[in-house]
């Protein structure tokens, strides 16, 4: 009988380190390792990279396969900013996507080059969330941290970097920096942020061996290493997507994607044009505030995150952390239509609602960027947190009109990164791996009616509301 081959996926997310052991031949998953992470409060949002390090080495420990897994992959989230001197320790924080103090710099890029010629160079105009603009305010607030820096990393760099010594990435998170494109590390842009090139990992071709695991790591020394990706292009992974099905993951963030055939730049800003972790695209659209804006708003009325009631008119703009879609970096939550007769349930479904109609607008022109035109008969693929919550389901159903499947597996940024994992083992396509393993299968709820009134109160609220929005805090 042959031995059973095992291999481990991490997805280093914003608030935790989930680790999984999987069987290559059949998916299975054999054990679950999962390490908690803090974010600061207040003006940034900043993370210690060396707490995902210990939340690694945690989580891969607790599987009860670090000492015998062949391959691991590390999925993490995209655009933090890691910078690290000669010894390879941090300098500073990681200044993480949802940190929205880079807004200025990201204008400042976008007006340098223009949004048409940026968006070609790179894919995407870039939002405060993209690691170009976090790089541009380290540059002008913290000149002494920046000088200090020898190294620059996105997250999952940084973690395949300890275990293995080898500085690489891959073209998928690369994607979400802002100074990336398919001719490489764009010079143009990194001299106007004043980045040298030379501090920057090498990007790796889909599918390639990053190294083998050092000794005195908490996996076993010699086990091999994937290029690893970003959260997003890893539960791609997972899904086992084909182009034009499309994505909508609700967690701290909100994301619309689909794979698609043709590369995105969107000069409009509102589609990111990112690659995916194999040799294709991935046109996504991304807000701010999602699963945790929703609870806010559940605790600041004292219901139940399920507690919601129809009726009413009442329009909420849950955009507590400012909103990158639409691009409003300063904004804030806004609580419009409130009557005598407006009930607490009915203003946290008015959440539910703004908070899904941000990613619904976008999705059109998510497929469209990507060259496949919109289905609206192909169902939804509904993940991440948020989509085991009925009141979240119930929401883009009414709000998208489509169909929606909700995956059986959960972990599909960890699932995802043990697919390309496993992918080196058998030689697959990660992709074809993960159809294998049947990950993305679930039920499907029907579609109902589409809520057009509704889509249409939030929209005519958001454009009254845009010029408040737009205004600094302090002239509110």
């Amino acid at each position: 009988m042959a031995a059973q081959r095992v291999v481990i996926g991490v997805d280093s997310s914003t608030q935790s380190t989930k680790a999984l052991a999987v069987d290559v031949e059949t998916g299975a998953i054999l054990g679950e390792g999962r390490a908690a992470h803090t974010v600061s409060a207040g003006a940034g949002r900043e993370s210690d990279p060396e707490q995902w390090w210990r939340a690694l080495s945690e989580a891969m420990t607790r599987t009860g396969w670090a000492d015998r897994a062949a391959a691991c992959s590390i999925a993490g989230q995209q655009h933090g900013l890691v910078t690290l001197d000669t010894a390879g320790r941090p300098v500073r924080p990681a200044l993480l996507w949802n940190d929205v103090r880079s807004a200025p710099q990201a204008a400042e890029l976008g007006a340098a080059f223009g949004p048409a010629e940026v968006a070609r160079r790179t894919g995407s105009v870039p939002t405060a969330a993209f690691t170009s603009a976090k790089w541009a305010w380290l540059h002008a607030n913290e000149r002494a941290a920046a000088d200090c820096v020898a190294a620059v990393r996105l997250p999952h760099d940084f973690l395949t970097e300890r275990l293995t010594g080898e500085a690489v990435t891959d073209r998928g998170d690369a994607s979400g920096t802002g100074w990336w494109g398919p001719d490489g590390y764009d010079r143009d842009v990194l001299g106007r942020i004043g980045l040298d090139p030379a501090l920057l990992p090498q990007v790796l071709p889909p599918g390639a061996l990053a190294g083998a695991v050092r000794a005195g790591m908490p996996m076993r020394e010699g086990a091999l290493v994937a290029t690893g990706t970003g959260d997003n292009m890893a539960a791609a992974l997972g899904l086992g997507l084909t182009p034009g099905r499309p994505v909508l993951s609700l967690g701290t963030s909100g994301t619309v994607y689909a794979v698609g055939r043709t590369r995105p730049a969107d000069p409009s800003g509102t589609v990111a044009g990112f690659a995916d972790a194999l040799g294709g695209w991935l046109p996504l659209a991304c807000t701010l505030n999602c699963t945790l804006a929703v609870d806010r708003f559940a605790a600041l009325v004292g219901r139940d995150r399920e507690d919601v009631e129809a009726g009413g008119t009442v329009v909420v703009l849950p955009y507590l952390d400012g909103e990158r879609t639409p691009d409003l970096p300063g904004a804030s939550g806004l609580v419009h239509g409130l009557r005598h007769d407006t009930t607490p349930g009915q203003l946290l479904q008015a959440a539910y609602d703004g908070a899904a109609q941000a990613l619904l607008a976008a999705l059109d022109d998510v497929l469209r960027a990507g060259g496949e035109n919109p289905a609206p008969d192909e169902p939804l693929l509904l993940i991440g947190g948020g989509a085991r919550g009925r009141a979240w389901q119930q929401t883009v159903l009414r709000l998208s009109g489509r169909g929606v499947q909700v995956p059986e597996a959960r972990e599909l940024v960890a699932l995802g990164a043990a697919a390309q994992a496993a992918a080196l083992l058998t030689g697959e396509p990660a992709d074809a791996v993960a159809r294998r393993w049947g990950i993305a299968g679930g039920r499907v709820l029907e579609p109902v009616t589409r809520d057009d009134d509704t889509l249409e109160r939030i929209a005519s609220t958001l454009r009254r509301a845009r010029a408040l929005q737009e205004l600094p805090p302090a002239e509110r």
